[in-house]
């Protein structure tokens, strides 16, 4: 989809914004950076680039964007950003790494927004998912019951489990039998995405 002149600008400012320091420029930034006095003029810049498919929200800060993924050489495999670790055990803040990107099998990427997370932690083991592992999530609001998922508890606080929703609860449960569910009420609990994919390294 076709770019007007400012958008390009806009969109090359933040890519090489966060290639150099690794997180999002401030709409004031980006107003600083053209010489603009209005804010809105460039969130309008930034809502087209997301809506035309150039940048997406970053998964657990809702103004945070980050430019797209690029495929591969080889077109079998794209370049996901590794957005940083998820807790697979007590919950923790979140802890964000961009600027960094992991290459992904295209077949563990599905068709929405996908981004790689880093497990730590052992709860979810019997479901093969260990500490140190990268998981490969596909960018959704909502979840089926079963589905392993990346939320965030209270707005802050991000776990990797099994989603069940059981009427205004929420229930969070681990892959560990040595562990016990968390259960939330269901207006706590903002799903950031389903599992598609595991990656290890040896």
């Amino acid at each position: 989809m076709a770019l007007t002149k400012r958008q390009r600008e806009v969109f090359e400012f933040i890519k090489a914004f966060v290639g150099e320091k690794g997180y999002s420029p401030s709409l004031e930034e980006i107003c600083a950076h053209f010489g603009l006095s209005s804010v809105a003029t460039v969130h309008k810049h930034v809502q087209h680039l997301v809506e035309k498919g150039f940048l997406r929200k970053g998964w657990n800060r809702s103004r945070s964007v980050e430019p797209m993924p690029e495929e591969s050489s080889d077109g079998n495999a794209l370049e996901l950003p590794l957005l940083g670790t998820v807790a697979a055990g007590a919950l923790h803040e979140a802890i964000e790494q961009t600027g960094e990107s992991v290459t992904v099998p295209r077949e563990m990427v599905g068709r929405g927004e996908s981004y790689v997370l880093q497990v730590r932690g052992d709860s979810m083991i019997e479901d093969h998912i260990q500490d140190g592992d990268f998981v490969v999530v596909e960018r959704r609001e909502e979840a089926r019951n079963g589905e392993t998922v990346v939320a965030l508890v209270r707005g802050e606080e991000a776990t990797l489990k099994k989603f069940f929703q059981r009427g205004p609860k929420v229930v969070l449960e681990p892959a560990n039998r040595a562990l016990r569910p968390i259960e939330v009420a269901a207006a706590d609990v903002q799903v950031r995405g389903v599992v598609r994919g595991l990656l290890r390294q040896y």
